[in-house]
C-alpha cells in the first residue's frame, strides 16, 4: 500500500507513510521548544532515525531544506500534516466502550492530532446509560445513521476479538473505509478499506523476547 502525493503524484513508501507521524510528532516537540529551524541531523535525533532515511523520507515530500540552514520547523511541521491528512477534521467512531474503549474515547491525543470522536457504541444496554468523555454511549444497532450523519471515513474497534470481524462488516457496509483494530484478531476487509492492528500483547511478547537474550550469558543458548 503507497500513498501519493498531491502535488507531485509520486508514490511514498508504506515505510516512509509509516515514519511521517513519528517526525510530525518531533517537529511539534521541537516548536512547543521554540525551536524555529533545525538541522536533519538533529530532527532525525529527535525521531529516533538516522539521518539518512529522514532525508530520503522527506525527498518524497518535496524540498523543504535549506542547505546550511537546515529545515523550518513550523513549515516542514504543515507540510508533513498536510500530507498525511491531519491538518482537517477526521471525525471518529469507537465501537466497544469496555476498560480499552474508556481509555481511548478520554484520550486527548486524538483530538490535538486532528480526530474527533464523534460516536461511542456498544452492544450492551447495559453501558447505554453511561456518559464517557462528554459523550453518550450509544448503541451499535445507531452505526450506519452515525456515519452517515457525520461523514465517518475511520472507525476504532475496541471490542473482544470475537466480535470484532462482524463489527468490522458493519463498519464497511456503513461506508467506513479506515479500521483501527485493537481487538486480538485478523480482520477480513474488501479492497479498498484500509486496516491497522494494535494488539498490546504481541508488543509485550516482543520486548519479553528482547528480555530474556538480555538474560542470557554471552555465548549461551536460549533453552525451550
Amino acid at each position: 500500500m503507497t500513498a501519493r502525493t498531491p502535488d507531485s503524484a509520486r508514490d511514498i513508501p508504506e515505510a516512509t507513510v509509516a515514519r511521517l507521524p513519528v517526525y510530525l510528532r518531533a517537529l511539534t516537540g521541537l516548536a512547543e521548544s521554540g525551536t524555529t529551524t533545525c538541522s536533519s541531523e538533529e530532527l532525525a535525533a529527535t525521531a529516533g532515525v538516522n539521518s539518512a532515511k529522514l532525508r530520503k523520507d522527506l525527498s518524497y515530500l518535496g524540498s523543504y531544506g535549506t542547505r546550511g540552514v537546515g529545515y523550518d520547523v513550523e513549515y516542514l511541521r504543515y507540510q508533513i500534516a498536510r500530507e498525511i491528512g491531519v491538518t482537517q477534521d477526521w471525525p471518529v467512531v469507537i465501537v466497544g466502550i469496555g476498560n480499552l474503549g474508556h481509555a481511548l474515547a478520554n484520550y486527548s491525543g486524538f483530538r490535538s492530532r486532528g480526530f474527533r470522536v464523534v460516536a461511542l457504541l456498544d452492544a450492551d444496554p447495559d453501558r447505554h446509560e453511561e456518559v464517557v468523555a462528554g459523550l453518550d454511549v450509544r448503541s451499535f444497532e445507531d452505526l450506519e445513521s452515525i456515519v452517515a450523519d457525520n461523514a465517518v471515513s475511520i472507525g476504532v474497534i475496541a471490542t473482544p476479538a470475537v466480535a470484532a470481524q462482524s463489527v468490522a462488516d458493519r463498519m464497511v457496509a456503513a461506508g467506513i473505509t479506515s479500521i483501527l483494530n485493537f481487538a486480538p484478531t485478523v480482520l477480513s476487509v474488501p479492497d479498498g478499506v484500509d486496516v491497522r492492528k494494535v494488539d498490546l500483547s504481541i508488543e509485550l511478547q516482543i520486548l519479553a523476547y528482547h528480555e530474556q537474550r538480555k538474560s542470557v550469558a554471552p555465548g549461551a543458548e536460549v533453552v525451550s
